[in-house]
């Protein structure tokens, strides 16, 4: 079933851009040359400098020797690099019935818990949405947030399952967020500009977020004050702060990530 996305005002002051529908080596025999005894009455310093001359064993030797030395020793700290650390999110989605393209692109977070593979997050047509897409990694947590009805707010958990990948949806004229510029460049060999990322249900609160707590704890001062939600009404897919992220999620007596 096509998703999700919404394109409408929410009932409050606040409006989204909308969501959905729907990453030895083989020995090597020694090629050296067997270089001639040195005489040892006349010792002479070994050479090589000399234009076309070959290095004698001796000296290579010696050198690998020193190049084990000087190597670096390897650290458990050269690993963090490649860990960053945890995002947070916020994807809207519309939990009542709404026509888009002939389709129905209501999509709940009941709906999310009951599939029994990872779901898409596709439908977003806003490049700032986009952006945050293709910015998540797996691992990531995320608000599920209802949008466009009559008590906006988060209502529970998901993680970010597979990272920004084509959406497909944008291309195929039958889907509820088909995009006739996207098709277009498709056929000229050119990027499809739309991304989606996969989801995985993680946990339903008994105590809904509403929108009108979270600008309360938004005003000047409380820990909501710069969440994006807040600042950018329309954007479909937001940052949240890790401060904001544990403030919010010990109101709804969450448990992931915990």
């Amino acid at each position: 079933m096509p998703k999700r996305k919404s394109t409408h005002a929410e009932s409050e002051p606040e409006q989204v851009t909308r969501r959905r529908s729907s990453r030895l080596s083989k020995g090597v025999e020694s090629t050296e040359e067997v270089m001639a005894p040195v005489k040892e009455e006349k010792p002479q310093a070994l050479s090589t400098k000399k234009k076309g001359g070959r290095k004698p064993a001796a000296v290579k030797e010696e050198e690998e020797k020193v190049e084990e030395k000087v190597e670096p020793p390897t650290t458990a700290t050269t690993t963090s690099i490649d860990t960053p650390a945890r995002q947070y999110w916020l994807l809207k989605a519309e939990p009542l019935p709404r026509l888009e393209n002939g389709y129905d692109v209501h999509f709940s977070i009941d709906d999310l818990a009951a599939r029994t593979s990872p779901e898409p997050w596709d439908g977003i047509r806003n490049y700032s949405a986009r952006n945050n897409l293709r910015s998540m990694r797996v691992g990531d947590l995320a608000f599920f947030y209802h949008s466009n009805c009559a008590n906006p707010g988060i209502v529970g958990v998901m993680e970010i399952v597979r990272e920004a990948e084509e959406d497909w949806t944008a291309v195929d004229p039958k889907a509820a967020y088909f995009d006739p510029k996207a098709k277009k460049a498709k056929e000229e060999g050119k990027e499809n500009p739309w991304s989606l990322v996969h989801v995985e249900f993680r946990e339903k609160f008994e105590r809904e977020l509403r929108l009108k707590e979270l600008r309360e704890w938004g005003k000047g001062g409380r820990p909501l004050e710069g969440m994006e939600l807040l600042r950018l009404g329309r954007l479909s897919v937001s940052r949240v702060g890790e401060g904001e992220w544990e403030f919010l999620m010990d109101k709804a007596g969450g448990r992931t990530g915990r």
